[in-house]
């Protein structure tokens, strides 16, 4: 917080880094950051989730995070004598908001750590908050919970209430900040925040959209005053239905992976021939990152193949985390013939489909 602070002080853009990053994604988003050249008004800069070889820096004002405060602290109920717990690291964008907040819009100041004692707030994603009250720390000092990052469920939202936390969810990106918010009727839009369905995609009018991307391109697409990040959505009576990324993102926890950038760095790996990406439903993350693997000595036609038949999938899984990110790594493993369209592409939503119905594939354990 001091060094974030100092930064922007003296004018400066912090980009917040993670500890459990290879050194290949340190390397990779050092070479990024020296070549770049900052649009006019920079202020904050996150990195998206993705293969080190392809970082992503999303940068924006200080505006587009700061008209958004007075709203934050309104639904947070409070103010810069309070404490929010912040379970992600500062390299998440989400936990990047609430430092933003802090230092230069009046806002709780974070809390990090394991531990939520003194904190009367939390920000964070649906599993953070479920290992909040897991963890029956008493007294809970928490009275309200703003949540994001995936999916919050019913269930996991009238268990907090229980333990006397109001619960604010929302749906947003790092590259639009907060969309729409949740007080338990639903998501409807953020204050300032208009919304548009155009043939299927999201479409948002909003002060709090960024201003785009270092490096390689991203979804973020922007026409006039709209911008999307190519959601699907529908709307009905004023709330907002997510049904998820139209280009195959993968929403997992805090983070959007790029299931390419993944595939890229996979492909590199000793004995894989070729490698396909995709999400796996799972209630607490929203999805899981999860690989198809067609190893490259020939045994991927064979479904009866165990997953180590040429391929030890401990050493793949070790291979992984040196190339990618904590977040980008994939927790589910498939052995298999890869599924293709008629352009010879990976098809993967058949990869998808063929993975939940154990169809042709195994899956490592």
């Amino acid at each position: 917080m001091p060094r974030i602070r100092s930064v922007r002080e003296a004018g400066g853009v912090p980009l917040v880094g993670d500890e459990r990053w290879p050194q290949a994604q340190w390397d990779s988003v050092c070479a990024l950051v020296e070549e770049a050249r900052l649009p006019a008004g920079a202020a904050w800069a996150a990195l998206t989730s993705g293969s080190s070889g392809a970082p992503r820096v999303i940068v924006r004002s200080a505006e587009s995070w700061g008209s958004s405060f007075p709203a934050v602290s309104a639904l947070l109920g409070a103010s810069a004598a309070d404490r929010v717990f912040c379970p992600a690291p500062p390299s998440s964008s989400l936990t990047l908001f609430s430092v933003a907040h802090a230092l230069e819009g009046g806002g709780p100041w974070p809390v990090f750590g394991r531990s939520a004692a003194g904190a009367t707030c939390f920000h964070g994603t649906p599993q953070a908050l479920r290992a909040l009250l897991d963890a029956d720390e008493e007294p809970l000092t928490v009275r309200t919970a703003l949540v994001g990052g995936s999916h919050l469920d019913s269930a996991l939202r009238a268990a907090a209430e229980a333990r006397g936390v109001r619960v604010v969810g929302y749906y947003g990106a790092a590259e639009l900040s907060f969309v729409a918010i949740d007080e338990g009727g639903g998501l409807r839009p953020f204050p300032g925040v208009d919304v548009e369905i155009r043939s299927g995609r999201l479409w948002v009018r909003s002060p709090y959209v960024s201003l785009g991307y270092l490096g390689q391109p991203g979804p973020l697409r922007v026409e006039g005053d709209w911008a999307t990040v190519g959601d699907l959505a529908e709307v009905a009576d004023g709330v907002l239905s997510l049904r998820g990324r139209a280009d195959g993102a993968i929403l997992t926890s805090s983070a959007t992976v790029i299931p390419e950038e993944v595939e890229i760095a996979l492909r590199a790996l000793p004995g894989v021939k070729d490698a396909v990406v995709f999400g796996l439903p799972s209630p607490s993350v929203g999805q899981l990152v999860a690989a198809l693997i067609e190893p490259d000595d020939g045994c991927a036609g064979d479904p009866g193949a165990g997953p180590d038949a040429g391929l030890d999938v401990a050493t793949l899984r070790r291979s992984a985390a040196g190339v990618l990110g904590p977040a980008s790594r994939p927790r589910a493993w498939f052995f298999g013939r890869i599924p293709r369209t008629s352009a010879g592409k990976p098809a993967r939503a058949e990869a998808l489909r063929r993975a939940l119905a154990a169809e042709g594939v195994r899956r490592a354990v």
